[in-house]
């Protein structure tokens, strides 16, 4: 790897980066250990984590450019596909199959 900055700065860098993430994580334990309860709204904040890192997670995947320079539209259809289905039917298996299904359909005939 080449980068500008010399090998000491590269070291300080890393090393301040995982000392900065370590201190915000203790900070979280430390502040929850001392409440006696979560509050009411924070608790209410919380419900939303999973969907926010699953949507972080996830969205990238349908909003890929190709190798041309273009979107590749596929992957949104059928991502579209499989969250029609997750909301209509909220089964896994169904969900699956139809995202896959319509990725196939798209990539193979008409794409």
């Amino acid at each position: 790897m080449t980068t500008s900055f010399g090998d000491p700065l590269l070291w300080v860098a890393i090393i301040a980066i995982g000392l900065l993430t370590f201190a915000i994580r203790v900070s979280f334990i430390a502040l929850f250990g001392e409440l006696e309860a979560i509050p009411p709204r924070v608790k209410t904040l919380l419900r939303y984590v999973p969907a926010a890192v699953l949507a972080g997670l996830v969205f990238p995947a349908f909003v890929t450019v190709g190798a041309s320079g273009s979107p590749e539209v596929d992957k949104l259809l059928a991502g579209l596909a499989a969250g029609t289905v997750a909301w209509r039917t909220e089964n896994v298996l169904a969900t699956l199959v139809a995202g896959m299904g319509a990725l196939w359909v798209l990539r193979f005939f008409i794409l």
